[in-house]
């Protein structure tokens, strides 16, 4: 018994340690395309972007004030908002990334790519986008804006897309009157790359969906599920809740599989051939992991 207690204490240990790795790696990636797309895009540009990042670019424009130190203290108070809504391994992990950011910014002498302002509104987001969101996947922030927004939508009656929204207002609003109106458009644009960016990153390549379906078929179903499209599912057992006072509900399997967005169409002409009638139910699905997801012998 106690050997055993020792073996588990290894192994979470060593999966800790595997996913405090991996973690990392997303934020070292992080790091280094949002400084490519501050140093190689926006700030030579005097660009700007929303969120945290935004207010400390429109500082560092309008005062000269080190990017790399605007970030680390602009950041701070969302950090300790953080501690308390979010968790201190969170903390840890932003803070790791925060710091390599400054330091990225301030040591890394990255080429200055463009100076068409539409390709830096655009690609700048983008490159800025794509490290905010992988150091999301890597459990950290870059920009603590969602932090604040998390922490105010438990407060009010607002969701954090809303707080997010009128928080960016407010800086665009200073950035048309400080710099220009023509800036401030550009770093909506900047703004609208970026935030697609975040969410392609975060949300994955590849899209699934989950399907629910309820037949009377539903063995024949299930089969051409396993054994056509090479797909895991589960057996929900469920009752017809349209009955009358007394009445006996029925029960049936209801069937829960996940598919890529491709398979749809072939999902739906297969289980066409077997119950035209069927009623199917599909959900967006961010993420997975683990399962039947990938395709897969059932021999093996």
């Amino acid at each position: 018994m106690e050997r055993e207690l020792v073996t588990n204490k290894k192994k979470f240990l060593r999966i800790k340690i595997l996913h405090f790795v991996n973690d990392l790696s997303y934020i070292l990636i992080g790091i280094i395309s949002a400084g490519f797309g501050l140093k190689g895009f926006l700030l030579p540009n005097s660009f700007i972007d929303g969120g945290v990042m935004g207010i400390s670019l429109l500082v560092s424009e309008t005062t000269n004030i080190s990017l790399s130190i605007l970030i680390v203290f602009i950041n701070l108070p969302f950090l300790i908002l953080g501690l308390s809504q979010i968790g201190k391994q969170f903390v840890i992990k932003s803070i790791i990334a925060i710091i390599g950011l400054a330091l990225v910014i301030y040591f890394i002498p990255y080429p200055i790519i463009t100076s068409d302002k539409l390709l830096i509104a655009v690609f700048g987001g983008f490159f800025l986008g794509a490290g905010i969101g992988m150091a999301i996947r890597g459990g950290a922030v870059i920009d603590g804006t969602e932090v604040l927004a998390i922490y105010l939508s438990k407060k009010t009656g607002l969701t954090i897309g809303d707080v997010i929204l009128i928080f960016n207002v407010f800086i665009f609003s200073f950035a048309s009157y400080i710099l220009s109106i023509e800036i401030a458009l550009y770093a909506m644009l900047t703004y609208l790359a970026a935030s697609k960016t975040i969410n392609f990153i975060i949300e994955g390549i590849e899209e699934y969906t989950g399907v629910t379906i309820i037949s009377d078929d539903s063995e024949k179903i299930r089969l051409m599920i396993t054994e056509k499209l090479k797909r895991g599912v589960t057996i929900y057992l469920g009752k017809s809740g349209f009955r009358k006072i007394g009445d006996n509900l029925m029960e049936f399997d209801i069937i829960y599989t996940v598919i890529t967005r491709l398979e749809i169409a072939k999902l739906r002409t297969e289980i066409d051939k077997i119950d035209p009638h069927a009623f199917i139910i599909m959900n967006s699905i961010k993420d997975t992991k683990g399962g039947m997801i990938k395709k897969r012998s059932l021999n093996k």
